[in-house]
């Protein structure tokens, strides 16, 4: 059974808001104070969402999406393997949030402004309050970035059949 092109598109979009709420609402039960990366990534997961999207809506397209797709999960990927360096050696390490912004603290602020309840970064990119079978957020998201971008790379050289 091979999936459709807008089915493919729409689990990533629904995995892509999933995740996103998910962790919005784990930072809230726990009381948890999300970083400038935190919430840079959950940007960029809904940055994943809207493309996925448009791939539901405009299938004919799929390698822009999916090209897309592909470089916003590389990011992802990169960020959350940043934010996972920070954790594991916060020692050595610049803490975000401190001197000059920078543009991912600069977006992060905007959306913050904007929206508070979601995209308020208050917390140290350092920090691991939360884990799960030994792994960071970062660590776990690092993993869903590699997947989103698996998916991408898997969208752009499939064949289509007629």
């Amino acid at each position: 059974m091979t999936l459709s092109l807008r089915t493919s598109f729409a689990l990533l979009a629904m995995a892509a808001v999933g995740l996103t709420l998910a962790g919005w609402a784990i930072g809230e039960l726990m009381k948890l104070q999300p970083c400038p990366l935190c919430i840079f990534q959950r940007l960029l997961y809904l940055l994943i969402g809207l493309l996925a999207l448009a791939g539901v809506l405009f299938p004919g397209a799929r390698r822009l999406w999916g090209a897309l797709l592909a470089v916003t999960a590389a990011g992802g990927v990169a960020t959350a393997a940043y934010q996972s360096w920070l954790q594991y050696l916060p020692e050595v390490s610049m803490e975000c949030g401190f001197g000059e912004p920078t543009v991912i603290e600069q977006i992060v602020d905007w959306f913050g402004v904007r929206w508070p309840a979601m995209f308020m970064a208050t917390g140290f990119c350092s920090s691991k309050d939360w884990l799960f079978l030994g792994l960071s957020m970062a660590n776990w998201s690092v993993v869903c970035f590699l997947t989103f971008l698996a998916a991408a790379v898997w969208l752009l050289l499939r064949r289509i059949e007629h």
